[in-house]
C-alpha cells in the first residue's frame, strides 16, 4: 500500500506495519453488499484472526478499499501502541490503568494541509456514495461509513472540542445521519446547541490511525479533549486542519471526512444496525440528520471498519482492555484501597460483565468494590454483572472466576442487585421505545467470607518453590507461557 506521508499518525502506516508483522490479509473482488461483511463476521467469530484489507470491490474504483477487523488481536492492539508484540491481555489493561492515572497529553497542532485536502467536493459534487461503504450485516437498514469514526463536535459555551466513535449512517450523496445514545457527550453537545435554537456543527472523519480513532471510545470526561490525550499515546501532537465550514479540527492524515450541520428536529428513518450488543437494535427510528456541505477524501482512500456483532467483536474487544484500565482507575481515585486486577469480559460486549480482583483489607470492602465499579464513569453504562474476585484469582481467566463464584460465594448472603441503572437503547432489555434506557445489574462477591479469612481451606495447587524447582529442571516439558 502506498504511503504519502511516513508518520505514526497515518493509517497507511499502521498498514505496512500490521502487514509486516503478519497480521494482515488482503482480499480482492468482495462485493460491498454481503461479501465484505460476511467475510468480516466469519473472522469476527474467534480472537485471533488478521486485519483484513479489501480492494477491488465490483462497481467502485478499483483503488478505493476497505479495512475491517482491525483490534481482534491483542498483538495488534499491543503494535499499535508501541508495545511489545508478546504483550498478554492482563498488561494492556494495566498499560491503560497507567496511562488513566498519569496521562500523557500533547495538543494538537494546527496544520494548512494534508493529504486529507487531495480531494474537497462542495455543494452539488458531493458524492460520499462513490465510496464503498458495506452493509455490515445482512439485517442491515442501510450502509455505516461510521463504525470505526471520529465524530467531532465543539461546545458552544468552553469552546472544548470533544470526539467520540458513534455509529453514521450513510443515506445519499450528501446525507448522512448520527446516533449518540442519552448522557454521551455527544448528544449532550448537540442538545447545548438546539436549545438555543441553532444547528449544531459536526465533522465525521472515517480511516485515521488506530491509535488516534481508538480514543474516541474512550471514557474521557466532560471537558478534557480527546485530541490532547490521543497525542500524547503517539509521542506528538495530532496535526489538524480546521473544516472550512465549521471551523472543526480534522486529523489532517485521515482518509475521508465530511462536515455540515444538525438542524433541531431535523431526523429521518435510520437503522436498524446489528448492534456490539449481538442484536439488532430496535428497528428503524428517527435519528438527528446531518446535512453535509464538504466531502474530503485522499486519493485512493481506505474506509475504516469496526464492526459490531455478536461478541467478541471488532467494536468491543480492544475497548475492554481500556474499560478496565479506566474502570481500574477510577476505583482508586474514589479510595478504593489494594486493587489488583479489572477485566471487561468480552462476551458481554466489553461492558456487561465486569469482574475486579482486590486484596481484601477490611469487612465490606469487596461489596465496595463491587458497588464502585458498577457506578464509576467508566463502568456504569450498560453494566449488568460485576464479580468481585480475591487477589489470587486472574480476571481475565474465566474458568478461574467461576470456580471463585462456586466456591466463594453464597447467593443468598453476597448477591445485591441495583435497579435503575444506566443503560442504552442498545441493550436489548432496553427496547422497543417505551421500555426504559434503565437496568439492573448484580454485584457478586466471589471471595473469602471476611470473617473466615484465617480458617478457609488450603487451596490445592502448587507452592512457589515447586513451580520454580519444576521450571528450572524440567522447562523443556512445559507450556511455553508458564
Amino acid at each position: 500500500m502506498e504511503q504519502s506521508t511516513p508518520s505514526r499518525q497515518d493509517l497507511r502506516t499502521w498498514v505496512a506495519t500490521m502487514e509486516e508483522a503478519g497480521e494482515l490479509l488482503r482480499v480482492s473482488g468482495a462485493d460491498r453488499e454481503n461479501e465484505i461483511g460476511g467475510i468480516v463476521d466469519i473472522y469476527q467469530r474467534r480472537i485471533g484472526g488478521p486485519a483484513l484489507l479489501f480492494d477491488q470491490v465490483p462497481g467502485y474504483d478499483p483503488d478505493y478499499r476497505v479495512l475491517a477487523n482491525l483490534f481482534m488481536s491483542v498483538k495488534r492492539i499491543a503494535l499499535t501502541f508501541g508495545l511489545p508484540e508478546n504483550t498478554r491481555e492482563v498488561d494492556l489493561v494495566g498499560f491503560w490503568r497507567d496511562a488513566f492515572r498519569n496521562p500523557p497529553t500533547i495538543p494538537p497542532v494546527e496544520v494548512e494541509t494534508g493529504p486529507i485536502l487531495d480531494n474537497v467536493e462542495t455543494g452539488d459534487e458531493i458524492d460520499m456514495l462513490k465510496i464503498p461503504t458495506p452493509r455490515w450485516h445482512e439485517g442491515d437498514g442501510g450502509y455505516y461509513m461510521g463504525t470505526a469514526v471520529m465524530v467531532i463536535m465543539k461546545d458552544p459555551d468552553s469552546g472544548w472540542i470533544n470526539y467520540g466513535a458513534y455509529r453514521v449512517q450513510v443515506h445519499d450523496r450528501k446525507l448522512a445521519t448520527v446516533m449518540a445514545s442519552k448522557g454521551k457527550h455527544g448528544d449532550q453537545l448537540m442538545r447545548k446547541y438546539f436549545e438555543r435554537g441553532e444547528p449544531c456543527p459536526i465533522a465525521v472523519v472515517v480511516g485515521v490511525h488506530p491509535a488516534i480513532f481508538s480514543v474516541a471510545g474512550l471514557e474521557v470526561p466532560y471537558g478534557k479533549n480527546e485530541y490532547d490525550l490521543a497525542g500524547g499515546l503517539i509521542g506528538e501532537g495530532v496535526r489538524v486542519i480546521r473544516a472550512p465550514k465549521t471551523g472543526l479540527p480534522i486529523p489532517a492524515e485521515a482518509e475521508i471526512a465530511f462536515e455540515g450541520f444538525i438542524h433541531p428536529d431535523d431526523r429521518i428513518d435510520e437503522g436498524p444496525l446489528g448492534e456490539w450488543t449481538g442484536y439488532y437494535s430496535g428497528g428503524v427510528e428517527q435519528h438527528p440528520a446531518i446535512r453535509v456541505e464538504t466531502f474530503m477524501h485522499r486519493d485512493n482512500p481506505v474506509l475504516t471498519g469496526c464492526i459490531p456483532a455478536v461478541p467478541p467483536n471488532d467494536d468491543t474487544f480492544y475497548r475492554g482492555t481500556y474499560r478496565a484500565g479506566a474502570v481500574w482507575h477510577e476505583m482508586e481515585a474514589a479510595g478504593v484501597p489494594e486493587v489488583r486486577g479489572v477485566w471487561a469480559h468480552p462476551a458481554g460486549g466489553s461492558r456487561m460483565w465486569l469482574t475486579v480482583s482486590i486484596k481484601q483489607q477490611y469487612a465490606g470492602h469487596a461489596k465496595q468494590a463491587g458497588l464502585v465499579a458498577s457506578q464509576c464513569h467508566a463502568g456504569a453504562y450498560a453494566n449488568r454483572v460485576v464479580i468481585v474476585v480475591d487477589e489470587d484469582i486472574d480476571p481475565a481467566d474465566i474458568d478461574q472466576v467461576i470456580w471463585a463464584i462456586c466456591t466463594r460465594s453464597d447467593p443468598g448472603e453476597d448477591l445485591d442487585v441495583l435497579r435503575n441503572c444506566w443503560s442504552t437503547k442498545l441493550d436489548p432489555r432496553a427496547y422497543p421505545a417505551g421500555a426504559g434506557m434503565v437496568n439492573s445489574r448484580m454485584i457478586l462477591q466471589a471471595v473469602k467470607p471476611w470473617s473466615r479469612m484465617a480458617d478457609w481451606p488450603a487451596i490445592v495447587r502448587s507452592s512457589k518453590e515447586l513451580d520454580d524447582h519444576v521450571r528450572g529442571k524440567f522447562a523443556k516439558y512445559l507450556p511455553a507461557d508458564f
